[in-house]
């Protein structure tokens, strides 16, 4: 019995709360909803697409080296201010002179075989014009075949000659390689900027780089005259965005700070490919990347700054607008609605209209409007409004849950309400 007394009294409870809120809702009705009201007025609207990114110099070079050896002397700090080709470093030489040594040494072994063939040529040419000089004079002297055969010797010798010119070619051919690699020991700067990375230090070996091992990077070498924001735009933002579009960057290393700039890169492929993201089993988020070239900041900028930046995407001067939580959505009313509303397929299910409360008299009136760019707490409206016209601005669930006719009184409490309601 007392299971049975404690259900009884829940229910009867629950209830009276049903009860109380309909009464208080119908009182509500009838007293007037308690709502903000704004009027149409014209206004400057900017539409804008925020992302985010790090700056970078529009010219940088990653000097990495082309040979494997040890760092001799290395003669900049990072941060340090270079002059386009200043020494920077210099590599242990000691194995690279050998080699150069080595293919001088080549070189003039291969000229002195070269001197010897040409005088090997020489004397076979002077052996057979001889011989058949006497052939031609005294027959029974010289035999054809000794003539023959001292110019079979003139043609070996002439080839040997060849053969030992290209000798040379190569051996120089091999000096100059030895030489280039000599070269490589020394490292210039490619460009005036500041060393903005460096990553080794006297003493180290850098390696060179193969087809499954990257080399080493020795330095950056950066020109800090031009900065670059480069950002990650999300794929549904990227087709608002034109090269030329004005953008405002803001970076985390200076707070008080805006800093103006201008949209000159849009990529035309996504940063990271779906195709990275086959076989994860998530689904991959499409990002392009977007640059924006900075006006003449007033201090000096570092390379991978945090930073945030708004691109204005479209302007309008001076045109009627709507608060962005005055727009709702509502299914289109219809003569056929009871009757036919069980048979329709989804495919001829109308979509919601777009419109807001209009306030005339006390009374709320649903009106279908067509809105265009969207600024920061604005829908710009290109028809279904007049200036003046009053539209209910708020609370974001009561404008939900209004409905036609419904009577409305102004809220006159603090206007702050309305941004909590926005971001709700």
């Amino acid at each position: 019995m007392r299971t049975r007394t404690r259900v009884i009294i829940g229910i009867g409870i629950v209830i009276l709360l049903v009860s109380a809120a309909g009464l208080s809702m119908n009182g509500r009705r009838q007293q007037g909803i308690e709502v903000r009201i704004e009027a149409v007025d014209k206004r400057d609207l900017v539409a804008t697409v925020t992302a985010s990114g790090n700056v970078r110099a529009r010219r940088k070079v990653d000097i990495s080296s082309d040979i494997s050896a040890r760092v001799a002397e290395l003669l900049v700090d990072e941060g340090e201010d270079v002059e386009q080709g200043q020494v920077l470093l210099r590599l242990d030489r000691t194995r690279y002179q050998a080699a150069v040594n080595r293919s001088r040494a080549n070189l003039s072994q291969s000229e002195a075989q070269v001197a010897q063939a040409r005088a090997n040529y020489l004397r076979a040419q002077r052996e057979a014009e001889r011989l058949d000089s006497l052939h031609a004079r005294e027959p029974l002297l010289v035999s054809r075949q000794e003539v023959d055969n001292a110019q079979t010797d003139l043609e070996v010798q002439r080839s040997l000659l060849e053969s030992s010119e290209f000798g040379v070619n190569q051996a120089g051919a091999a000096l100059e390689e030895a030489r280039d690699q000599l070269a490589k020991t020394i490292i210039s700067a490619p460009m005036a900027g500041r060393v903005t990375r460096l990553n080794v230090e006297e003493g180290e070996t850098v390696i060179v780089g193969t087809m499954n091992n990257p080399g080493s990077l020795v330095l950056t070498v950066s020109d800090l005259s031009v900065m670059e924001v480069v950002l990650e735009v999300d794929e549904t933002d990227v087709p608002e965005i034109a090269l030329g579009d004005n953008a405002t960057v803001e970076l985390d290393a200076f707070p008080e700070m805006d800093f103006p700039g201008v949209v000159t890169e849009i990529g035309n492929s996504a940063i990271r490919p779906p195709s990275q993201a086959a076989g994860t089993g998530q689904t991959p988020t499409i990002d392009f990347e977007v640059v924006v070239t900075l006006d003449n900041p007033e201090v000096e900028l570092r390379p991978d700054l945090s930073a945030t930046a708004e691109l204005i995407t479209e302007t309008r001067a001076d045109q009627l607008s709507i608060p962005i939580i005055a727009l709702t959505l509502r299914e289109p009313e219809s003569e056929d609605d009871d009757a036919n509303g069980d048979n329709r397929s989804a495919a001829e299910v109308p979509d919601p209209i777009e419109g807001v409360f209009v306030v005339r008299g006390g009374l709320v009136e649903f009106t279908p409007v067509t809105v265009g760019i969207a600024g920061q707490e604005y829908f710009e409206v290109l028809s279904g409004l007049s200036l003046g016209d009053t539209v209910v601005s708020g609370p974001y669930q009561v404008v939900r849950t209004l409905e036609n006719g419904d009577q409305v009184r102004a809220d006159e409490s603090d206007v702050s309400d309305d941004a909590q309601d926005g971001q709700g």
